[in-house]
């Protein structure tokens, strides 16, 4: 276990810990107010220059070339479509994670070592126990704030060491402690499971956060994908249930909508490594009927968001659920919810943990840890 555990750091620090290895200059950011979204492009990286061979792709004329380099590799492994494989064949499969690795490794990219200490355990939830990871600063301190992460994967792919990485790196940059939930997963467990068991994650935390040296004032959500919707489907849980309401919540390129026949959809109907097949069959192996996609913890974007926490979204351009993630941040502000959302341009989803090797997932990151940070000073 030790042995696991420790790989599992390294690859955290490899996968993302650039903010030690990578300067960020000329960043060029339009807001022209607080209802339009922040688009951030042209982000430089000083000393990494990747260099795809391969012309653009058709779904990504814009793409960044270390995007590209990422994803020419995920293509190198000749994985056939997702969506002709079973959810259990494609979990066996390299993930966009795995291409950036091997991308790391193969550039002979090096980073400084993580500064964390990681433990598996399991914890009750729904009458069952869930595995969960914990990443705690080795900074010293008596208690730390708290982000309960939730990893991407359409619910029914993906696991704790895939998003190992994102999951390290908040818990370095931010100086939290970070609890990384393993949900139960579809078609196995259909919808609401997972998003049941990410509540009784979060619940779990807010009455044990002394005994991971957390500060239970300072709880904040934070999800990727899949992720994100069911960070904000736990806040509107904990809305609704009278719970302890975490004091920020972080959706990165959030699942907002059971709509696809949105713009972005439209447009990146093709894009990696999401794509409007993949989300279909996403959406087939989770939810029980197409009645479930009306769920506003499915459909975010209709859902009561009143009195939900402060709200940082990212997104990127080139993927399908690019147009919920801004309507998301639009209602979001129009109940009142204090929101923030950045596009990142030339980018695929997935992009954000990548910070080794693209800049714009650097800049992502340290936008999620300044707004994180503000939410835990206040």
């Amino acid at each position: 276990m030790k042995k696991k555990i420790l790989a599992l750091t390294m690859l955290g620090a490899m996968s993302l810990l650039s903010f030690h290895l990578v300067s960020c200059s000329d960043t060029k950011t339009k807001s022209e107010s607080e209802s339009i979204s922040t688009v951030v492009k042209d982000t430089a990286v000083a000393n990494i220059n990747l260099k795809p061979t391969s012309p653009k792709p058709a779904w990504g004329s814009n793409i960044t070339d270390p995007n590209q380099v990422v994803m020419d590799k995920l293509a190198s492994y000749g994985t056939p479509p997702l969506t002709t494989l079973s959810p259990a064949e494609a979990r066996t499969k390299p993930s966009p994670a795995t291409a950036a690795m091997d991308v790391i490794k193969e550039n002979n990219i090096t980073v400084a070592p993580s500064n964390i200490d990681i433990i598996n355990r399991s914890i009750p939830v729904s009458g069952t126990q869930i595995p969960v990871r914990i990443y705690t600063p080795k900074t010293g301190k008596a208690n730390y704030p708290v982000i309960v992460y939730y990893h991407g994967g359409g619910w029914v792919i993906a696991d704790l060491d895939t998003y190992n990485a994102s999951a390290e790196s908040l818990a370095n940059l931010a100086e939290a402690v970070v609890v990384s939930v393993a949900y139960r997963q579809g078609p196995e467990f259909k919808f609401p499971t997972a998003h049941n068991d990410s509540y009784g994650a979060y619940e779990w935390v807010v009455k044990n956060t002394a005994s991971i040296k957390g500060d239970s004032t300072r709880i904040a959500l934070v999800g990727e994908s899949a992720g994100g919707n069911l960070a904000a489907s736990v806040s509107l849980m904990a809305r609704d249930k009278g719970m302890k309401m975490p004091i920020h919540q972080v959706l990165i390129y959030p699942i907002a909508n059971y709509d696809t026949t949105s713009a972005s959809y439209v447009k990146y109907a093709a894009a990696k490594p999401l794509n409007k097949p993949l989300m279909v069959w996403f959406f087939k192996h989770y939810l029980k009927s197409p009645a479930d996609g009306k769920n506003p913890m499915i459909s975010l974007v209709n859902a009561n968001l009143k009195g939900l926490p402060s709200t940082t979204i990212i997104a990127a351009e080139i993927d399908p659920l690019s147009t919920e993630g801004k309507l998301l941040d639009d209602k979001l502000k129009a109940a009142g919810v204090a929101s923030t959302h950045t596009l990142y341009t030339g980018v695929t989803h997935e992009f954000f943990g990548m910070a080794a090797i693209i800049p714009e997932a650097k800049q992502a990151q340290q936008t999620v840890v300044d707004n994180l940070k503000s939410a835990f000073n206040k």
